[in-house]
Order: C-alpha cells, then sequence, then structure tokens
C-alpha cells in the first residue's frame, strides 16, 4: 500500500471527501489527533492523513449525531502497522462516549464493514506504539435511523428476554463480502444466557481465518473470554454463557461469501444449588479453612487404573492436540483439536471445516498438567455447559499411535 497507485487512490479519497462535505471542504482537509464531532456526517482520520502517523501517540474522536438515530461508521482507508492481534498500533471503535462496549480492534490494511453503534454516540481511538509504520487511516461517520438500517447493516444491543440475530441479506442471498457485525446480548444480573444456531453456512476454512462466528463471555471482543470461534456449515453446539452479558462477532472478509446464518437466543435463570449441598460446603469450610477447590487442589496428581478401567466410569474419552491453554484463577481453560473422539456424551462438539475441537475445563490447572502442542487421550465428564471438566483423578495419558487398537476396541464395549 506504499506504491503511486496507493497515493493516488488517497488523493481521490481526500477529494471525494472535500466533494461530499461541500464548498467548506474546497481545500484538502485537515486531521488532528482526536476531536468532538456532531451532525449528519463527516470526516475523521489519523493525525497529519494521509502522511505517516507519528508514533507513542493517543488519540480520540467522540462522535455524536441527532437524538434517536444511531451512527454508522465506515472505513475508507486503513494502513497500520500490521499484527495479528493488533497489539501495537490499532484503532478502537466503541459504543458510547464512555465505559461503552468495543466494537471491534482494526490494525493492518483490512476494511472492516460498517461498524454501527446502538445509540447516537460513537468513540473511535486511535494508539500507536515508538515503531510506525503506514499512512494512518479516514473513516466516514453517518446518522441512520435504528429501525431502517435494512439488509445493509446489522449487530446492536439485544435486551429482550429471547430474540434472533442473522446476517445481512439472509435468507434471500448471501451475506455481503467485508461486513463487520457485533451483537451484544445483555440479561438481567442473576440470568443466563442461551444461544443455538437454526442455520449455519460461513466460507469454510480449516483455521477459521477468513470469514468466522466468535462468540465472547462478556461485553468485549477478548480471546481470553472466547467461547469459540466457527465457520463452515455445521451450526455450532448450543452455547450457555457464563454471565449475564454475551457477545457475537461476525466477520467477513472481501473475497468468498455464503448463505450466512440465523440464530436465536433466551434469558434463563442460573441454577441455584442444591440444598442438600449447602450444610456439606459449610462444613468443610468450617474444618479446612479452605475453599474445597483448593483443597482438592493441594491433593497429590496421580491417575489411577488403566484405560479400560476408566473407559466406562468416563463421560467422554478423545484423543486430541492441546491447541491453546489460558490460566484462569487457579483454573486451566483448553482447547482440544479432536484426532478422534470414542466416547461423547454430551462433550460440545465444535466443527470447523473438517476439523472438531472441544473446550475443557482443568480444575487444577497444574493436575493433571497439559502442554500445548502435545498429543492425548483424555477421559473426564462433561459441565452442563458442554464443556469437559478434568479433575486430578481424571486419567490423562499421552496419546501414541500404539494406543489406537485398544481405543477402538474400547469403542465397541458396552458399558
Amino acid at each position: 500500500m506504499r506504491g503511486a497507485g496507493a497515493w493516488a487512490r488517497l488523493c481521490l479519497l481526500l477529494v471525494a471527501a472535500a466533494q461530499h462535505s461541500g464548498p467548506q471542504l474546497s481545500e484538502r482537509p485537515v486531521f488532528t489527533c482526536g476531536g468532538i464531532l456532531t451532525g449528519e456526517s463527516g470526516f475523521i482520520g489519523s493525525e497529519g492523513f494521509p502522511g505517516v502517523y507519528p508514533p507513542n501517540s493517543k488519540c480520540t474522536w467522540k462522535i455524536t449525531v441527532p437524538e434517536g438515530k444511531v451512527v454508522v461508521l465506515n472505513f475508507r482507508f486503513i494502513d497500520l502497522e500490521s499484527d495479528n492481534l493488533c497489539r501495537y498500533d490499532f484503532v478502537d471503535v466503541y459504543n458510547g462516549h464512555a465505559n461503552g462496549q468495543r466494537i471491534g480492534r482494526f490494525c493492518g490494511t483490512f476494511r472492516p464493514g460498517a461498524l454501527v453503534s446502538s445509540s447516537n454516540k460513537m468513540m473511535v481511538q486511535m494508539i500507536s506504539d515508538a515503531n510506525t509504520a503506514g499512512n494512518g487511516f479516514m473513516a466516514m461517520f453517518s446518522a441512520a435511523e435504528p429501525n431502517e438500517r435494512g439488509d445493509q447493516y446489522c449487530g446492536g444491543l439485544l435486551e429482550r428476554p429471547s430474540g434472533s440475530f442473522k446476517t445481512p441479506n439472509w435468507p434471500d442471498r448471501d451475506y455481503p463480502a467485508g461486513v463487520t457485525c457485533v451483537w451484544h446480548i445483555v440479561a438481567p444480573k442473576n440470568q443466563l444466557i442461551e444461544l443455538k444456531f437454526e442455520k449455519f453456512d460461513v466460507e469454510r476454512d480449516n483455521y477459521c481465518r477468513y470469514d468466522y462466528v466468535a462468540v465472547f463471555n462478556g461485553g468485549e471482543i477478548n480471546d481470553a473470554e472466547r467461547i469459540g470461534k466457527y465457520c463452515g456449515d455445521s451450526p455450532p453446539a448450543p452455547i450457555v454463557s457464563e454471565r449475564n452479558e454475551l457477545l457475537i462477532q461476525f466477520l467477513s472478509d472481501l473475497s468468498l461469501t455464503a448463505d450466512g446464518f440465523i440464530g436465536h437466543y433466551k434469558f434463563r435463570p442460573k441454577k441455584l444449588p442444591t440444598t442438600t449441598a449447602l450444610p456439606v460446603t459449610t462444613t468443610f469450610l468450617a474444618t479446612t479453612s479452605l475453599k474445597p477447590t483448593v483443597a482438592l487442589c493441594q491433593q497429590k496428581c496421580r491417575r489411577s487404573g488403566t484405560l479400560e478401567s476408566n473407559y466406562c466410569a468416563s463421560n467422554f474419552v478423545l484423543a486430541g492436540t492441546v491447541i491453546t491453554t489460558i490460566p484462569r484463577g487457579g483454573s486451566l481453560h483448553a482447547t482440544v483439536s479432536i484426532i478422534n473422539i470414542y466416547k461423547e456424551g454430551n462433550l460440545a462438539i465444535q466443527q470447523a471445516g473438517k476439523n472438531m475441537s472441544a473446550k475443557v475445563l482443568v480444575v487444577c490447572k497444574q493436575c493433571p498438567l497439559l502442554r500445548r502442542g502435545l498429543n492425548y487421550i483424555i477421559m473426564g465428564q462433561v459441565g452442563e455447559d458442554g464443556r469437559g471438566k478434568i479433575m486430578p483423578n481424571s486419567f490423562i495419558m499421552m496419546f501414541k499411535t500404539k494406543n489406537q487398537k485398544l481405543l477402538d476396541a474400547l469403542k465397541n464395549k458396552q458399558c
């Protein structure tokens, strides 16, 4: 994006900006670091655009359109330092002006689709580190009626007890290229959110790199809170949130598209602990002065028995490669790419193309120890959320091809 062709495109963009905004912009607009913008439409750009943006900067633009309307932001050009996780130079877009939900974070040269706020306010923030690379960004904002966004836009805040969400153009035709949609579902504090996809068809890729749906616990796009990332033509397994907020992100790149999807959600109460369990817990805490999980994790870590003796006692049995491990508190959340599954039970299996994966929770993060990139045979129980639950005494061992024959024989075993 640094050649003569790129500069020509920049000039055309600036001319178009000047023409669109009327006679007051007959000269090339000057973009400064941040600002307060109001009205039906306007442009924002990185400081000094189209020149190289300065290092070590933090610029904030607060956009307000007329009351009762929503803000639509379209990036016309973006060229920031590229990084898979956008850790260095990036643009963040938020609902509202303060403490708002982040709609997305962008870097590199990929232009997202139209971004839509859930109110008449939006905040855009650009941060650069000591090393810069690129000409920054330029974007146009405009006001739109919230109930007249039609097929062009998608996303928004969902607070009703149940509802649906779908890709633009569903079900008449394929979703468009270059779209970013974010749905933020918020339930009352004492409730959870149950999510089901009725139909699902998103461009297939083994790693869901191009078009995908990502679902997060909470109200932000945060890899540590990601429940799953999905593509292909198989609907993801039903999802239940851990808390009262859930975020659904849909992104399509600028190439192939597909039918899209429609999903439904509903609120449901948190399950209260049974009355019989309460006295036991109270007694345990009083006598040990430790939480049950802490006491459990202080026990000696060792598996007992054999593959055969543990097979029937386990809800699920699989062979797989550990692809992600995220410590949270004293436990470990891991994603396992499935090599083979021998006993599925109620385990939630996610499919992306031909690749299948499952989420497992290692209650005591060091016991048993799962290392990323290694292959294991994993046997365990399944929680209400469909996630595998690995206790210190669960049967885990390294997977070798010589185990295959025995596991195939156990698969046909009647328990």
